[in-house]
């Protein structure tokens, strides 16, 4: 809904973050006060993904005009949410969603820019409701091609590939290499030098 997406709505890209990007405190700002950054603003107004509706039956209906080949019931989308909005009533709720929305809330810094406050999807006060179609896609292998120290490729039996090397994320360091399984974006960079200059001086050996 509208009071989620004010907050917890993130879109990728130092082109979509001009706030950020340009250093701009009255941009930023945005950020805590009410209502959506303006990137996230536009994008739902105009996005050809993005539902906007102002009831559930509605906005249902628009998610079945927007992806027709996999249509959704109804009946069974407003039990979901509304077992959901149930919890958020229940201050003893075990529902991990909820559980970790009021825990992430006890850090000022997230209560404040980050993290809506719970509250019920169907309250009309926190309209209107949004659905956004997601497209997956594969954006890293976290891994590809097994390497040795020296940035060679080897085969399955663990010889050498003969004259063909590998560097960067493909060389296999992302996905429990060089950072580990829990490696952030923005640490690839270091991996991708260290491996370059790795095969850089073997293939000159």
């Amino acid at each position: 809904d509208q009071k989620i997406i004010e907050k917890e709505f993130g879109l990728s890209g130092s082109e979509q973050n001009p706030d950020l990007t340009g250093r701009n405190i009255k941009l930023l700002l945005q950020r805590v006060r009410s209502g959506a950054p303006g990137p996230v603003e536009a994008f739902k107004q105009r996005g050809v993904d993005f539902v906007v509706r102002d009831n559930l039956a509605d906005l249902v209906a628009g998610m079945n005009e927007l992806a027709p080949e996999a249509p959704l019931d109804y009946a069974t989308v407003r039990s979901v949410v509304e077992a959901r909005d149930r919890e958020i009533a229940n201050k003893y709720t075990k529902d991990l969603q909820v559980a970790a929305m009021r825990a992430a809330r006890a850090y000022l810094p997230d209560k404040i820019a980050r993290i809506a406050a719970p509250h019920r999807i169907l309250d009309p006060k926190a309209g209107p409701l949004i659905a956004v179609k997601l497209h997956l896609l594969t954006r890293k292998t976290l891994g590809g091609l097994e390497t040795d120290l020296s940035s060679r490729v080897l085969r399955s039996d663990g010889s050498v590939f003969d004259g063909l090397f590998a560097a960067g994320e493909v060389a296999g360091f992302g996905g429990g290499g060089v950072h580990g399984y829990r490696s952030l974006e923005g640490t690839f960079l270091g991996g991708c030098i260290f491996s370059g200059r790795a095969a850089g001086r073997a293939a000159a050996r």
